[in-house]
């Protein structure tokens, strides 16, 4: 398992998933900018751990959530933030849009005091905080808005969304 040490970690697409999330308690999903009518297929990940399903716009609510699943095991619990990212040529194409929301996903946690993060989690986390000014505008210019336009609530964290919010897709 990578990231071990770490109660946060963050990975890229399907791979990543199995590389850090095996042994984690839930799945953090990220996709900002879904494309229409595409599902995740869960048998592609790890069975096991509970997964949401979250963009940029739920970040908070997500984070919230998986403290309130916290309490409820009553323990620490292991988080592994994925970002989705897209596929060019049948290769993995890494994606701004997803790397920021997994960032404010991840800074969400550590707001609410989950701060054990893999270095991969604390890069992903400083992007989105350097860059949280400047989200709507890259969310709109990445080289994927050509196929799937933004909506203007896609673009922003939204502190009124609750964990009630979330997109629980396995518990």
């Amino acid at each position: 398992m990578e990231q071990t040490r770490y109660q946060v970690r963050f990975e890229w697409a399907t791979a990543g998933a199995h590389a850090i999330g095996t042994d984690a308690d839930v799945i953090v999903w990220v996709d900002a900018l879904p494309e229409p009518g595409s599902e995740l297929d869960l048998s592609v990940l790890p069975p096991g751990p509970a997964v949401v399903l979250t963009d940029l716009s739920s970040a908070h609510a997500v984070a919230q959530w998986v403290i309130d699943l916290q309490v409820k095991l009553a323990k620490r619990i292991l988080i592994a933030v994925v970002a989705a990212g897209s596929s060019r040529n049948g290769q993995l194409r890494v994606t701004t849009e997803d790397l920021l929301a997994a960032g404010a996903v991840i800074d969400q946690l550590a707001a609410l005091g989950l701060d054990a993060t893999s270095p991969e989690a604390a890069a992903a986390e400083a992007a989105y905080r350097g860059l949280s000014r400047a989200t709507s505008h890259l969310l709109t210019a990445v080289t994927t808005t050509a196929t799937t336009e933004p909506q203007p609530e896609q673009l922003k964290v939204n502190v009124a969304l609750t964990a009630a919010d979330v997109r629980v897709i396995r518990v």
